[in-house]
């Protein structure tokens, strides 16, 4: 079981969520990008970087259903990171013995 589930659901355009969540993130916790999270997850995505150098000690995740949404789906994702639909969603929650939501 991983120390925590941490939630991003904010564009890393729209604040420091994302960069605070991957400072402070201890080892074996994951992370889950949704909603306009999932813009991270692009392989291009300015904030490649620094998911890249987490994802050795970090799972981090990204909701497959929002990035439908937002027609990213054929959009190349950062390599490492695994695509979870709603029920993925669940599961991560069931796993992990907290969740932290970055604003």
């Amino acid at each position: 079981m991983s120390t925590m589930l941490h939630l991003i659901n904010k564009s890393p355009f729209d604040g420091p969520a994302l960069d605070s969540c991957l400072r402070l993130a201890k080892a074996g916790s994951a992370v889950l990008l949704f909603e306009d999270g999932v813009y991270a997850a692009m392989h291009k995505a300015a904030s490649a970087a620094g998911i890249r150098t987490r994802l050795g000690d970090l799972k981090i995740y990204v909701l497959g259903p929002d990035l439908a949404a937002r027609g990213l789906q054929d959009t190349p994702l950062i390599d490492g990171i695994e695509a979870v639909d709603y029920a993925g969603f669940v599961d991560l929650v069931v796993e992990h013995k907290a969740t932290q939501s970055w604003m």
